[in-house]
């Protein structure tokens, strides 16, 4: 198992309803894409106060290293990323991504 973990820094005044449509788009994914198991999102409460400039999360789950590559290159979740890349502060610089392996 892979979790595709997303943190993103998003513009202050970004699109709440554009935000929403993507996520949902993002998990619409996982009918069609094999091995793409489970999707969750929402903000970050830092309560450590430990991620500063993380404002939301997403974490796709997947079953292996194949099935992650195929999200990656697929095109519906290109299309996805740019617009999510859009609502970030400074764009691409606002986004960062962990691919954890999970021990079995």
């Amino acid at each position: 198992m892979i979790h595709h973990i997303v943190m993103l820094d998003l513009q202050k005044e970004h699109d709440c309803n554009e935000r929403a449509a993507i996520m949902l788009g993002l998990d619409a994914l996982r009918v069609n894409l094999a091995g793409f198991e489970s999707f969750a999102h929402g903000p970050n409460r830092d309560f450590e106060k430990l991620s500063p400039g993380c404002t939301y999360v997403f974490i796709c789950g997947f079953s292996d290293e194949t099935a992650l590559r195929h999200y990656l290159s697929d095109p519906a979740h290109q299309a996805l990323s740019l617009r999510l890349i859009a609502l970030c502060e400074g764009g691409l610089a606002g986004l960062r991504v962990v691919d954890m392996q999970v021990a079995q």
